[in-house]
C-alpha cells in the first residue's frame, strides 16, 4: 500500500513538472523533472516588495549560510540542480555577472534535488562558480520561498534588495544582461 502511494505521488509530481502540456521533465538518477521556465522577468516596485523568507542552510563546502547575515547588500539567489540543462546553460552568465558585480552583491546558489552532493560539487568546479551554494537535496529550503518561486520551476533567480525584500524574479534561465539590470533596479 505504501509503495502504491509512493508511485502515485511520483506520478503526480511528474505530471505537475510539465509545462504547457509538453513533457519538460527529465529523469536522471531518480530525480524528478523541472519546468522549463518562461524567462518571465518580474520586477517589483519598492512599495510592492514582499520580504524574503528566513533562509539558512549548509553550503556544499560545509559552512552555514544565512540570508539575514547579508542585510545591507543586494543578494542574488539562484535555484539550480546539476541535473538541469537550463541551469547548465545559465551558469556561465551567473559566473560572469558575479565577477562583474564584485563583492558589493552577494550571490548564493540553492542547489536542490541533487541527492548526492558530488554532482553538485562537480557542477560548481566545471563552471568555475566562486559563490557558495546551500545544499538542499530534499527541497525543504526551497519550499520556504513558496509564493515567490515554484518548487518545480528550476532554474529560478531572485534578487533580494538590501532590506531583505524580493525586488525581482526570473522563472527560467537568466542571462548576464538581465541579471545586471535586475540588480541595478534593486539597488
Amino acid at each position: 500500500m505504501k509503495r502504491a502511494a509512493a508511485v502515485v505521488a511520483g506520478l503526480v509530481l511528474a505530471l505537475t513538472a510539465c509545462s504547457s502540456g509538453q513533457q519538460a521533465a527529465e529523469n536522471r538518477q531518480g530525480q524528478a523533472g523541472f519546468v522549463s521556465g518562461t524567462h518571465n522577468v518580474s520586477v517589483f516596485a519598492p512599495a510592492d516588495r514582499k520580504p524574503a523568507p528566513v533562509f539558512t542552510g549548509t553550503t556544499l563546502d560545509g559552512k552555514t549560510w544565512t540570508l539575514s547575515d547579508h542585510l545591507g547588500k543586494v543578494v542574488v539567489l539562484n535555484v539550480w540542480g546539476s541535473w538541469c540543462p537550463p541551469c547548465r546553460k545559465e551558469a556561465p552568465d551567473l559566473v560572469a555577472a558575479n565577477k562583474e558585480l564584485g563583492p558589493s552583491v552577494q550571490f548564493i546558489g540553492l542547489n536542490t534535488r541533487d541527492l548526492d552532493p558530488a554532482p553538485a560539487k562537480k557542477f560548481v568546479q566545471e563552471f568555475g562558480v566562486q559563490y557558495p551554494s546551500v545544499y538542499d537535496p530534499n527541497g525543504k529550503s526551497l519550499l520556504r520561498f513558496r509564493g515567490q518561486i515554484s518548487a518545480a520551476s528550476i532554474p529560478s533567480t531572485l534578487v533580494i534588495d538590501k532590506t531583505g525584500k524580493v525586488a525581482a524574479r526570473v522563472i527560467g534561465d537568466v542571462t548576464k544582461q538581465t541579471l545586471l539590470g535586475m540588480v541595478k533596479d534593486a539597488g
